[in-house]
């Protein structure tokens, strides 16, 4: 168990020494982008837009312009990584050593939820510049935060098994994750739509991530928080089995 320990962290030591030395491209990017938001949205747009639940629409824009950077960086961490060790065939030093491979999961996941939480921090901080959140229950935030980084990426470790080249690890993201994102209620509040779009939005799992993040700030809710925890718990444990099931089969990474 020791062994594993060790392994764990050497492996979580050398990923977050890689985020900080290209912090230009793992940290920066995401502030530039967020603040572009709250400038473009919340300034320019928002002034157009009404309160949303009783509060202004560049409050209402915080929780979802912080999950999705957390999104994007908890998924493009742990993609990039372990697709670069493939390509680099530096997974195979993992691969004959004896770690068990639930340390190697453990190892992506954790410093993909590390990088997620520190950049949703740093747009929060930014977000304060434009308006003041408020957070109402912050052990809801931080339960929420944890989850949707794991969840994404636990998404971004199985992209980067299956992944060949560079165009498949962005693939996904491009044609699934964008789209899941800008349909997830970041930008507006599903009750404003008609039933049908309401039911078809409701498909989406981001909305119950987005949601129930902006729940801990706010203290409401388009869909059921508990539901939409239960839904984030039951992702993680179902990608975590997937992930060890792939590692264990070699698929993806023999062939």
């Amino acid at each position: 168990m020791n062994s594993q320990w060790i392994a764990f962290q050497t492996l979580v030591r050398k990923e977050v020494a890689r985020i900080l030395r290209i912090w230009t491209q793992t940290l920066l990017p995401p502030l530039v982008t967020q603040t572009l938001y709250f400038i473009i949205f919340g300034k320019f747009i928002g002034s157009q837009v009404g309160p949303i639940h009783g509060i202004s629409y560049m409050s209402f824009l915080v929780p979802g312009l912080v999950m999705m950077a957390v999104i994007n960086s908890a998924y493009s961490n742990v993609v990039s990584s372990f697709f670069g060790a493939k390509f680099q065939r530096n997974i195979e030093e993992m691969l004959v050593a004896p770690m068990h491979e639930w340390v190697i999961v453990a190892g992506y996941i954790c410093t993909g939820i590390m990088r997620g939480i520190v950049v949703g921090i740093l747009v929060f901080l930014v977000s304060c510049f434009f308006t003041h959140p408020a957070i109402d229950h912050i052990g809801i935030v931080i339960m929420f935060i944890i989850l949707t980084a794991a969840v994404f990426s636990l998404a971004g470790l199985i992209n980067g098994i299956f992944a060949k080249n560079f165009d498949e690890v962005a693939m996904f993201q491009n044609f699934i994750l964008v789209p899941l994102i800008y349909l997830g209620g970041i930008f507006y509040s599903i009750l404003k739509l008609p039933v049908f779009w309401q039911n078809v939005s409701k498909l989406n799992p981001l909305l119950y991530m987005v949601n129930g993040f902006r729940f801990g700030f706010f203290g409401f809710c388009d869909v059921s928080v508990i539901f939409s925890a239960g839904l984030l718990i039951f992702l993680t444990l179902v990608l975590w089995q997937v992930n060890i099931w792939l590692l264990k089969n070699g698929i993806g990474i023999k062939n």
